[in-house]
């Protein structure tokens, strides 16, 4: 007789209290449309109530901009009297926090209708629809990320950020130095708690990179094969980085462009897939000839201006593209080749897999990897053939042809028929919806700029 899931997660509060016992607090944790951590905090106590019963958060959860605001164009706040959905815990999420005084563990929440299906609006919803579609063809996906971020001072200056003071050298960095070793030992005691705070909640962080701007890093994630696990751990990793680094008395952003003449953050995605053996689809001594690899890169190349909004959600994601800074702005793709959209690194043949590397750090991974996935199944599906592999500079012999602002990004999601086979529309329609609003506040705004330029010149 199986065991009643319920019973199986109660199995699971119940281990985890009883090795440790010093846990006070639990935060139970729901990520928004933007990717930002909201939630509640409970008493230890009150833990079993929620793995029982789940906890009661408004659906206008998924209707807020990047400050926290509903968007009532979105029919999810005033529109439905700002009612209710119930949240149920992930499975195997309980973990401690490691950077808190008081010792307090964290849960990850997803939100469901009250009849118990998942509620649309929620982006692990959105994930799980497209999943689905390889799963009714007997393949899983394995994948894992890349995020980039910097470490920032925690003062900044008339309101930009700077680079935060070296805890070795008392020295603020200026440079790029690009995979500088001396850079990490600048900062080894709070990049090493990162890793060690990461292994403690079961993040597979695998290494930190220098990447290229001052005290700008890299942390990649191990391949998993569960695209849903995935996007947890990226997750749960930007809340770490932040909390660690505060700590140690400094910032983080993963902001797409914090600096106008440095590099930006970004979000690459690796994904490969597997068939119901277990072996690589795309395996192939010379990638170019596999058909299966070839059209997942194909469906890729197809929608990738119509995934712009979500691979780039805000304003300031757009300022990351350009030839300096490796951000591809055309949908290419090559083999070994960091100038395009799409990279098939040169591994082995066991390790074939598609590197995406347009979307920032900025946005949230199940949209990431929601919009990805859908190209792939498109092309998987569709035998969508993607042109002839890039050789050498990507920049010089393609026009730059991805949507670069949010607008007209944001029109390309909208107008998509493909991308709404895979999306729901009805989740389209909230994320524009959301999306215009921030947008018209931006553009409503006068920047500093503007005085500087207009005010006592015309």
């Amino acid at each position: 007789m199986s065991v009643p899931p319920h019973a199986v997660q109660l199995n699971e509060a119940n281990d985890f209290l009883k090795k440790h016992p010093e846990v006070q607090f639990v935060d139970l944790l729901i990520a928004d449309m933007n990717g930002v951590v909201r939630g509640k905090r409970i008493e230890r106590a009150s833990l079993h109530k929620v793995y029982q019963r789940g906890i009661n958060l408004p659906a206008s959860l998924f209707a807020l901009d990047i400050n926290g605001s509903t968007v009532e164009s979105t029919g999810l706040g005033l529109d439905i009297g700002d009612s209710d959905r119930v949240c149920y815990p992930i499975p195997n999420t309980l973990s401690n926090e490691p950077w808190q005084k008081r010792p307090t563990a964290q849960l990850l929440m997803t939100m469901h209708e009250m009849e118990g299906e998942a509620f649309f609006a929620d982006p692990r919803a959105v994930l799980q629809k497209v999943v689905d579609k390889f799963s009714a063809l007997g393949l899983t996906i394995c994948a894992a990320f890349e995020l980039e971020f910097y470490l920032i001072d925690q003062d900044n200056v008339n309101g930009r950020p700077q680079p935060p003071l070296s805890p070795l050298s008392g020295k603020r960095p200026q440079s790029t130095q690009v995979y500088m070793i001396d850079d990490l030992d600048e900062y080894a005691e709070c990049l090493q708690d990162i890793l060690e705070g990461a292994k403690e909640q079961g993040i597979p962080a695998d290494a930190v990179v220098k990447e290229s701007a001052p005290a700008q890093f890299e942390i990649n994630l191990h391949h998993v094969a569960d695209p849903m696990k995935a996007c947890d751990y990226a997750l749960l990793l930007k809340r770490l980085v932040k909390n660690i680094a505060y700590d140690h008395e400094m910032d983080t952003t993963f902001m797409a462009k914090p600096y106008p003449n440095q590099a930006g953050n970004g979000l690459h995605v690796h994904i490969s897939i597997l068939d119901k053996d277990g072996n690589n689809i795309f395996k192939s001594e010379d990638p170019v000839t596999n058909d299966a690899l070839r059209h997942a890169i194909g469906g890729i190349i197809e929608t990738m201006p119509a995934s712009m909004a979500f691979l780039c959600p805000n304003v300031n994601s757009y300022r990351r593209f350009g030839e300096k800074f490796f951000v591809p702005t055309s949908p290419t793709w090559g083999i070994d080749n960091r100038t395009v959209a799409l990279r098939v690194p040169n591994d082995s043949a066991d390790a074939v897999r598609i590197e995406h590397r347009v979307a920032g750090a900025d946005a949230n991974p199940y949209l990431v990897m929601a919009s990805v996935l859908a190209g792939i199944h498109h092309g998987l599906t569709n035998k969508v053939e993607p042109g002839e592999p890039v050789e050498g500079n990507a920049y010089e012999q393609t026009e730059a042809s991805l949507p670069n602002n949010l607008r007209d990004a944001l029109r390309e999601l909208d107008d998509n028929e493909v991308m709404g086979r895979y999306i729901d529309p009805k989740y389209i329609d909230v994320f524009v919806a959301c999306k215009e609003s921030e947008l018209a506040e931006f553009e409503y705004s006068i920047s500093d700029l503007e005085y500087n330029w207009y005010l006592h010149t015309v």
